[in-house]
């Protein structure tokens, strides 16, 4: 095995050898949020200098779209004045940029927006000020005002923290990170919750941190209206261990370079949509990102910048819709007021369906 080789791997491993095996979500928010060492606290990751490239990155026409999707729901729902236009995860800020630039021409929309980031991050929490200008910031999304909201999170809940559980035949058992020869290694914690169904081998992820978020944001919604927008990458009541890290721009060991590569997980959106119904909002079906955009007129829009001359528009169309790029992987979900019509582009959430709890598999 090779010994750490990163700052913060090292001292990872000196936590382990005192205090025992770590949980993966512990280690997940080592890795990208450690004052000093973690991942989204020392670099800008996006872009072809980076390690990833998300859709506002890609093409201003997905920030567009995204922002008229809003300024629509605003419409729909009366043009409440203020209200509070917000984002999680920022990123360079690319994303709010392209939201208000698009929805500068909607009458009213700029001067009744009170623009508001969650960030956790200090050095994005400066790329952001110096392409958006003064904004608020917020540690977390409790911080939002009471008022009507009109959010955006793409890219978000992916890189929130997650625990893995793999069911054998003694039981569901955590997967942990420990030391096998002075090395990171993945070990299995003590079994627990017999009795909790599962096939053997089955592995099952539990994001915890993503409810209360949602929780917040959907209660926000149902008490003053708005709306949110959620994109990631993810499926519907997903299972399987999905846990990967991103090196300059490959795969690599999620064990390999602590604090040097992004940690991501796919998005789960069941329990997603059953935080917003529980928090008294209405949630959305969610659609695959590719057939969201086209529905909101992605193909008309970059065919009018091909015109203009923008010969990079085709081909940045067909990387956020085709199949084989990002339009099936990544999903998008809408959160609404039950008394309101979902933003356009969604459908409500068909009365069968059965958005799944966030209960952890091991029952701890």
């Amino acid at each position: 095995m090779t010994p750490p080789v990163t700052p913060l791997a090292r001292l990872i491993a000196q936590r382990i050898a005192v205090e025992g095996p770590m949980r993966l979500d512990d280690y997940m928010r080592l890795c990208l949020l450690h004052p000093a060492h973690g991942y989204y606290a020392t670099r800008d990751p996006f872009g072809a200098q980076g390690d990833f490239t998300t859709a506002p990155e890609i093409s201003q026409m997905f920030g567009e779209l995204v922002g008229l999707a809003l300024a629509q729901a605003w419409l729909d729902q009366g043009s409440p004045a203020p209200f509070t236009l917000a984002e999680l995860g920022p990123g360079r800020g690319t994303l709010m940029a392209d939201i208000l630039r698009a929805t500068a021409r909607v009458p009213g929309f700029r001067a009744a927006a009170r623009v508001e980031l969650v960030e956790a991050s200090a050095h994005l929490r400066g790329v952001q000020r110096a392409r958006l200008g003064e904004v608020t910031h917020r540690d977390r999304a409790e911080g939002l005002p009471e008022a009507p909201l009109f959010l955006v999170a793409n890219e978000f809940f992916d890189a929130l923290p997650i625990r893995q559980f793999e069911r054998h035949p003694d039981g569901w058992r955590e997967r942990m990170v420990s030391l096998r020869d002075g090395a990171l290694a993945l070990a299995l914690g003590p079994p627990g919750d017999a009795a909790r169904p599962g096939a053997p081998g089955e592995i099952r992820e539990v994001c915890a941190e993503a409810i209360p978020v949602v929780a917040e944001v959907a209660g926000r919604i149902a008490r003053h209206g708005g709306a949110a927008i959620v994109i990631d990458y993810g499926t519907w009541d997903g299972q399987g261990d999905s846990l990967q890290a991103l090196r300059r721009h490959a795969p690599d060991d999620i064990l390999a370079h602590p604090g040097e590569a992004d940690l991501t997980a796919h998005v789960d959106f069941a329990p997603l949509a059953g935080t917003a119904l529980a928090a008294g909002a209405a949630a959305s079906c969610p659609v695959p990102q590719g057939e969201w955009l086209l529905s909101l007129g992605l193909a008309q829009r970059a065919a009018r910048l091909t015109a203009a001359g923008d010969a990079g528009a085709a081909a940045a169309m067909e990387r956020l819709t085709a199949p084989a790029a990002m339009g099936q992987l990544f999903k998008a979900m809408a959160i609404y007021p039950r008394h309101s019509p979902p933003p356009p582009g969604f459908n409500a959430l068909p009365a069968a369906a059965d958005p799944v709890p966030a209960g952890l598999p091991a029952g701890r």
